[in-house]
């Protein structure tokens, strides 16, 4: 169907919301197409999209039609997954309470019961609730770190962990089925209510959420730690603030301006803490008090950013890997001590995070599993050896602040991290150090580890096929060098092979197929390309070790200009 058909069909349907019509009204031709030239993708997270009308945005319709997908598969497992029902929950963001009664009230449609949660939650939250209610799935709304226009909406299995491939394969083949978004029929609330398809969840559930973090403390000196915290206007405040008192710090300072819930984001460029300028007020905050911490955790909480002072009292951002190797260091050394460390213990980190954090888990005897990017994998091979007892799950992490601790949740969970991180810059501060000095410390006996990040947006049907370039150029072309460093092996995760650059030779890549690519050079460098799984966006990984400080930084800012000169020669020859 030309996207110009589906376009009329919206425009001349008369029960559009007013809001919807507005914006159709005023849509400009290449708008129009944008949001009506495909549906938004459902892939093995959900969706996530710019709020609008349109096939190609999120708003009740397209809501609708991914829980329709949900609803038919559930049918489809029989009576017992049906009755079992759905929880939901929901963020900050613009729509998002309104969109999670749009999923009661489609789910409500099937007979599937809903338990929705009273007011927004953390992401993690979602996921332990899954499985302390033990339903057959999850659903939270989120974009989690996008901008304000953005919304998204995130599919959880009854293990708690983001859907496999398989199921959301399903999903979208009923999705597919379903010819007019427009036409799906749901319930009202009253009707959901009187026949027992919708109940309201909430504190209940937070207190049992809470008694399970207290389970992944493993000290308690140094509680005179000085915080500064800040939800950027998103759903942690509560959670964290009780957890740092159930771990018995009290001297808390809050971001006052970002702390209640605001859709617009209004104090922040972007609500992320993996972008400096989120800890902007958080810094102000710091200097006031004499912070010894200051945390950020993300609209959704499932990501956590740490600044601390420097060697020169200035604070500085540590980045996801190097928040990643203070916190598995801190847990591996105290469960040492505590002689609560299993021999099979394991480490499972995605295959674009530091190196840093495998030669901390050898030193321990603890085996490092990569994964691919994205907490659905590192959750799968949790849920694995539970079940096969290969190995005890001890830490997970990716470079783009997501870390889990105890496995009671299935995904990342900056909750955790936050108790966890402060309990780390409480040991370090009880032998007179910094978090800072903590982490030099790691350099200095496991080496200078380096990584950085740059990403492209690129937007709509033309930036699509930008990416697909980019991909084919460092796909085909034969690199022997790069930033004058051989390339050792070129890794293609999209077919799962390794090649060896010197002799042709090739091995199988286990991992599932995925459009990543990696290149690994002589001197353990390395570097990665993938595409955003959520935006427009084209991602490049950077990995350096050195013998110092200085060096590292030098040596991973030569490689990435290296390789964002030779992309913008893609882009610029094929614009």
């Amino acid at each position: 169907m030309h996207w110009n058909i589906k376009y009329k069909q919206w425009f001349e349907y008369n029960q559009l919301p007013q809001d919807l019509r507005e914006q159709l009204n005023t849509f400009s031709a290449v708008e129009r197409e944008d949001a009506f030239y495909k549906n938004l993708e459902f892939g093995t997270g959900g969706m996530r999209g710019e709020l609008g009308p349109g096939t190609n945005r999120l708003n009740i319709y397209t809501v609708r039609k991914a829980t329709s997908g949900l609803a038919r598969y559930i049918m489809e497992q029989g009576e017992k997954a049906k009755n079992r029902g759905v929880v939901v929950a929901y963020d900050s963001r613009h729509k998002s309470p309104q969109f999670a009664l749009e999923v009661a009230k489609t789910l409500g449609q099937y007979g599937i019961k809903s338990y929705v949660f009273n007011e927004l939650r953390p992401t993690p939250e979602l996921s332990f609730a899954v499985r302390h209610l033990k339903t057959f799935a999850g659903i939270v709304i989120t974009a989690s770190h996008n901008p304000p226009e953005y919304n998204g909406y995130k599919v959880y299995g009854e293990d708690g962990a983001q859907l496999p491939p398989t199921a959301a394969n399903h999903i979208v083949e009923y999705m597919n089925e379903i010819e007019d978004e427009l036409s799906i029929e749901v319930m009202n609330e009253d009707n959901l209510l009187s026949q027992g398809l919708l109940t309201y969840i909430g504190e209940e559930i937070d207190e049992i959420y809470v008694e399970q973090l207290k389970t992944i403390q493993l000290n308690n000196k140094g509680r005179d730690l000085k915080i500064v915290y800040t939800p950027l206007h998103g759903t942690g405040n509560k959670l964290v603030a009780k957890g740092l008192e159930a771990f018995g710090f009290t001297n808390v300072t809050i971001v006052e301006e970002q702390q209640l819930p605001d859709p617009n984001f209004s104090t922040v460029s972007s609500p992320n803490p993996e972008e400096h300028n989120a800890f902007e007020l958080a810094i102000r905050y710091g200097e006031k008090v004499n912070a010894d911490i200051l945390m950020a955790t993300d609209p959704d909480a499932d990501r956590l950013g740490i600044a601390v002072k420097d060697s020169n009292g200035k604070y500085v951002v540590l980045t996801g890997n190097q928040t990643g190797a203070l916190l598995l260091h801190y847990l591996l050394i105290q469960k040492k001590q505590h002689n609560i460390l299993p021999a099979n213990s394991v480490m499972l980190k995605t295959i674009v995070t530091s190196e840093f954090g495998r030669v901390i888990a050898d030193h321990f005897n603890v085996q490092t599993v990569n994964t691919l990017t994205g907490f659905k994998f590192i959750a799968e091979k949790i849920a694995e050896y539970k079940e096969t007892g290969q190995h005890t799950f001890q830490f997970g992490y990716e470079e783009s602040y997501g870390y889990l601790i105890g496995d009671f949740v299935r995904d990342k969970d900056a909750i955790q991290a936050a108790l966890m991180g402060a309990e780390v810059a409480a040991y370090y501060k009880e032998q007179g150090k910094s978090l800072y000095e903590g982490l030099l410390e790691l350099f200095e006996t496991y080496g200078y580890y380096k990584e950085s990040l740059q990403s492209i947006t690129l937007k709509g049907k033309n930036g699509i096929k930008q990416i697909e370039e980019i991909l084919t150029y460092f796909r085909t072309s034969e690199f022997k060098e790069i930033a004058d460093i051989q390339v050792k092996a070129i890794e293609d995760y999209s077919v799962g092979v390794r090649t060896n650059v010197e002799d042709h030779s090739k091995e199988a890549i286990t991992l599932p197929k995925s459009n990543v690519l990696k290149f690994h050079l002589i001197d353990g460098s390395w570097f990665a390309i993938r595409p955003s799984g959520t935006e427009p966006k084209v991602k490049f990984y950077f990995g350096v070790k050195a013998e110092s400080l200085k060096e590292s930084e030098q040596k991973n800012k030569m490689l990435a200009d290296s390789v964002m000169k030779m992309v913008e020669g893609v882009i610029e020859v094929k614009a």
